[in-house]
């Protein structure tokens, strides 16, 4: 995979006692932005940035672009079950934004106020795949900055085949059905915004063709993250909701363009977390 690289996304903050910039420095940087919210490039962005208006889901701490083709699911974490072990009731953990043969989730986190946590969850990341799912990692530079590709042995049991359409079965080859398992390639993205930070995690046809990474990478580039001014732990999930667009089943009435379907304790695709 290529690597390109952006800017970062949060620059370290500067003593306005000892750094002053000339008037017409500041209305050029003021321009420079309002240009970026423009043309839609620059994000993902915090709520309190200036950022172009676009069609968004709301999911609370995160609002979503939608578009042509997106489906859109929340990834629910129990926190009751019953005798039987199956969920009772639960919280929202993630968006999941699929298109066609790829899908992209969606975490934010709190985080410090003048530091980001991208770096040191890229290294732990990176660490649990080498140490626990027997992977291999590699770290580059793409349009959001630093990021991870990961490869993991992904099981191909017969249940696992059993539930995979047809078309896609067939085109697996023999030796790795015959050793029960073929790699997968996980892709994490970063991005350091202020007092939090947002993680995509890009798994299917996205980490190799280009067109539908795309359009993935648009819909990132238009997050936009509400932090809210409530404090919380570095690391905290901030809260997710469902938007009023979704329902039960999928709602026929819902965002033009986009596919939305909610069901809670779907078990979405296997991608590790922040911890």
């Amino acid at each position: 995979m290529a690597f390109g690289r952006r800017r970062q996304a949060e620059e370290p903050e500067k003593d306005p006692e000892l750094t002053e910039e000339p008037a017409d420095a500041v209305d050029e940087a003021g321009e420079e932005e309002a240009a970026k919210a423009d043309s839609g490039e620059g994000g993902p962005w915090d709520s309190e940035d200036s950022f172009p208006e676009l069609q968004r889901l709301d999911f609370g701490s995160l609002q979503v672009p939608v578009a042509p083709g997106l489906g859109f699911q929340v990834n629910f974490e129990a926190t009751q079950v019953d005798e039987d072990g199956n969920p009772l009731d639960g919280r929202p953990v993630a968006v999941l934004v699929q298109y066609e043969e790829s899908a992209m989730q969606l975490q934010v986190f709190a985080a410090p106020k003048r530091s980001g946590i991208w770096e040191d969850v890229r290294r732990e990341t990176a660490k649990d795949i080498q140490e626990e799912a027997n992977g291999q990692t590699q770290e580059g530079e793409g349009p959001f900055g630093p990021e991870l590709l990961a490869m993991v042995p992904a099981p191909l049991t017969e249940e696992v085949l059993a539930e995979m359409p047809q078309e896609v079965r067939e085109q697996i080859p023999a030796e790795f059905v015959e050793q029960g398992w073929a790699p997968q390639i996980i892709r994490f993205l970063g991005v350091d915004g202020p007092r939090w930070f947002l993680q995509a995690v890009v798994q299917g046809a996205a980490i190799e063709d280009e067109e539908q990474w795309q359009v993935l990478e648009d819909v990132l580039r238009g997050v936009v993250v509400v932090r809210g001014d409530a404090p919380m732990p570095p690391r905290d999930l901030l809260e997710l909701q469902i938007p009023k667009e979704f329902s039960e089943g999928g709602d026929d009435e819902g965002e033009e363009g986009a596919e939305q379907t909610f069901d809670p304790f779907e078990r979405g695709p296997e991608i590790t977390e922040v911890r």
